[in-house]
């Protein structure tokens, strides 16, 4: 059995504990937070964007940290989740990782590539898995369209972009504050970035237009991805400018050589139109319940931790390129301009 120690209990660490109860193989032993109400399972305060709000936890046989590096040195903790904001992903995963534990981050990884490297070389030193939390390979819609690109079912990716767009979150102070999220393109866009990175690889160049506040956070993005000959041309949307009454909206519409797939969580079922005309609403290989795509995502870390390598989706490197994407799309954007994209060498995006 995995002993799986959570830390951060807001929104996402919610889901995760919830979703962690149908994890085969473990399950949540500790929780950390600073909050008594918490830590005694009075999480009636908690709400999100989706799945279900807050209720009174039952934590039996939970143990209850207020100290976090107090939980890392409990030797019956065999892995930490970490559900903090973003700010605090690299300071926690390191210290973590140096006290022997393996680590599952929420996404983004950290809030600069410096911070990034920094984790990776940590787990490398410590012999430990770090593993970060991007869900949305999990979602049976971006399952079934990965899985199509990797087979080839339709014949080659042409052309695809993506949609992804919240309101402003007001349930939540740390989600709206971008010193501890980096704002709504490295919060929410790098869904997309990282998606894009496991269907095709990252772009050689980007232009990207968008919407900058008066502190210079790019709170929407549009960018086209730029792979080169032969290359899709992909391209997506996405930030955190649409009204209240559409709180979250997420969609792809990819072009094969045989096929167009599309799906929007706006009310367009995942339906495959055919090159012979055909119209098809594929089953899905799994439930539609976000919660559920979160235990795929938690069961598929422990795999990883089981085996000793991160599994793909999980991939720290892949996140933090998806990072350094993000941050290249916010200074098109500020700067008006195509960049090219360098990946792991390009300074400018610490």
């Amino acid at each position: 059995m995995v002993r799986v120690g959570l830390v951060g209990i807001g929104f996402m660490g919610m889901i995760h504990f919830l979703a962690s109860k149908k994890v085969k193989g473990a399950r949540v032993t500790a929780i950390c937070s600073r909050d008594p109400k918490k830590l005694s399972g009075d999480w009636r305060g908690i709400q999100g964007n989706f799945g279900p709000k807050g209720d009174q936890m039952e934590l039996k046989g939970v143990k209850g940290y207020a100290d976090f590096q107090e939980m890392i040195e409990d030797p019956e903790i065999d892995v930490v989740d970490i559900c903090s904001p973003t700010d605090k992903h690299a300071p926690m995963a390191i210290a973590a990782l140096k006290a022997g534990k393996h680590v599952l981050v929420e996404k983004a990884i950290a809030l600069s590539a410096g911070q990034a490297d920094k984790m990776i070389e940590a787990a490398e030193k410590a012999g430990k898995v770090l593993m970060v939390a991007h869900v949305l390979p999990f979602f049976s819609e971006f399952d079934f369209a990965l899985k199509l690109a990797r087979k080839n079912t339709y014949g080659r990716l042409v052309a695809g972009r993506f949609e992804r767009l919240i309101s402003k979150p007001e349930w939540s102070s740390d989600i709206g504050d971008a010193a501890k999220t980096g704002g709504p393109v490295i919060d929410l866009h790098i869904h997309d970035t990282h998606f894009l990175g496991l269907l095709a690889g990252m772009p050689g160049r980007l232009s990207s237009v968008g919407v900058a506040n008066n502190q210079d956070v790019v709170e929407y993005v549009s960018t086209n991805y730029i792979y080169g000959d032969n290359g899709p041309a992909l391209s997506a949307t996405s930030g955190a400018i649409a009204m209240p009454g559409r709180a979250f909206q997420h969609g792809f519409d990819l072009q094969f050589e045989k096929a167009t797939v599309a799906f929007s969580s706006a009310g367009i079922p995942l339906t495959v139109y055919t090159k012979d005309g055909k119209v098809l609403n594929p089953k899905l290989a799994f439930s539609s319940d976000p919660v559920e795509a979160f235990t795929r995502e938690i069961q598929c870390a422990i795999e990883g931790v089981k085996n000793g390598v991160a599994p793909e989706e999980l991939c720290p490197v892949l996140a933090r390129e998806a990072l350094g994407l993000c941050f290249q799309e916010c200074q098109s954007v500020l700067q008006g301009r195509p960049l090219v994209y360098k990946g792991r060498v390009n300074k400018a995006i610490d």
